[in-house]
């Protein structure tokens, strides 16, 4: 765990951020896998639509993703795929779109996100707590600092409500 923390550390201090002219609203996690990020995209990406603006969500490519890729493709129309991030916000900016939905890439230190939302499962909130590989957490929770908003799928749960609001009183 301390040596994913290292690298994860170096990985924020070493990249180079990217601004976009458009808006990047990041769905995103800190537990790894299973906490709703692809449905809240989704939905977010929907009522953004909705509201007029010309929205996409982006992925990053992976080939085992492959349930993922239909579930937008079902629900949403306008999917970009990337094997960078970076490159798909350009073409997202190159197709004019107005709003784009990054599902997933909270981790992803090389883009300025204008909004972080951070998903969690209430059924595994965060395991043991521990960092990967000790525990199911890509990263402490003190990362929740760079966070906007935070949505708890399932029941609630005020104790960790407050552990979270003790971390980033700011928190919606």
């Amino acid at each position: 765990s301390l040596i994913y923390l290292t690298i994860n550390l170096l990985r924020k201090k070493l990249y180079k951020v990217n601004s976009f002219k458009i808006p990047i609203i990041c769905v995103g996690n800190i537990y790894l896998g299973g906490t709703g990020k692809t449905p809240t995209s989704i939905l977010l990406a929907n009522e953004i639509l909705r509201l007029g603006k010309k929205t996409s969500i982006l992925r990053k490519y992976y080939k085992n993703h492959k349930d993922e890729h239909n579930l937008i493709r079902k629900n949403f129309n306008n999917l970009i795929l990337s094997n960078k991030r970076v490159n798909g916000l350009k073409e997202a900016e190159n197709l004019n779109y107005e709003v784009v939905i990054l599902d997933d890439g909270f981790q992803d230190y090389s883009i300025k996100k204008d909004l972080n939302i951070i998903c969690f499962n209430q059924k595994q909130l965060i395991g043991n707590g521990l960092i990967l590989p000790a525990g199911p957490l890509r990263e402490s929770l003190s990362s929740l600092k760079n966070a906007h908003i935070v949505i708890i799928n399932g029941q609630r749960d005020r104790a960790f409500e407050d552990k979270i609001l003790a971390i980033n009183s700011k928190l919606d």
